[in-house]
């Protein structure tokens, strides 16, 4: 049987552009679950409420076919949200190192973004429920991340100073926490080594060529 080859098969290492230097080791890896994040960060119920209040107007003026009209355009626009959800968690993997997070992306463009540990300021957990969660990352120093190239995968309205997210993640407060220890581990030193965040995103195919 032939093997189809998959844009990843160059990854050294499943979600990451290259080997790990010495001394650094992966804490945690994981992905988006394609439901909740069509729940939380494409908010599929909300239109789906949005649809059904139209097609129940349209009902109560007597109009059948603005009704059915109303149920039609809402399989289009759910079913959509939810197939991009699917190729979200598809293609998207959110790595923990002892020194980093990076987080693989991108549905059409794929990219990379690094993620010291020293330049994280804070996290914040968001709870959505059943043990998933989102993790927002609040940076400490500027960086040249923007919030386009970072969407779906950055805190909402946060335009300026874009804070990258890991969304619909299962496990949430366990992976907080390690993540809390991993900065934590971090010392001051190391901190003050950065006083500014370079551009920390780069092509997957670049990096492996």
């Amino acid at each position: 049987m032939a093997v189809i080859p998959t844009e990843y098969e160059h990854e050294p290492i499943r979600g990451l552009p290259g080997d790990l230097p010495p001394g650094e080791s992966i804490l945690w890896q994981g992905s988006p679950d394609r439901r909740v994040f069509a729940r939380s960060a494409l908010h599929a119920r909300w239109i789906g409420v949005y649809f059904a209040l139209i097609a129940a107007m349209a009902l109560i003026g007597g109009s059948l076919g603005g009704m059915l009209a109303a149920i039609a355009s809402a399989a289009a626009v759910i079913g959509l949200l939810v197939l991009f959800a699917a190729m979200v968690a598809r293609t998207t993997v959110y790595t923990i190192t002892n020194r980093r997070v990076v987080l693989r992306i991108g549905v059409a463009l794929n990219k990379c973004v690094n993620l010291p540990l020293a330049t994280i300021g804070s996290a914040q957990l968001r709870d959505q429920g059943g043990g998933f969660g989102d993790i927002v990352l609040v940076p400490c120093v500027a960086h040249g991340l923007g919030y386009a190239m970072l969407w779906p995968h950055a805190r909402p309205l946060r335009l300026s100073r874009p804070q990258p997210m890991l969304r619909a993640i299962p496990q949430a407060e366990r992976v907080a926490d390690l993540l809390a220890q991993a900065c934590a581990a971090v010392t001051p030193v190391m901190r003050s080594d950065v006083p500014v965040m370079e551009p920390l995103t780069v092509p997957v195919r670049e990096i492996a060529a």
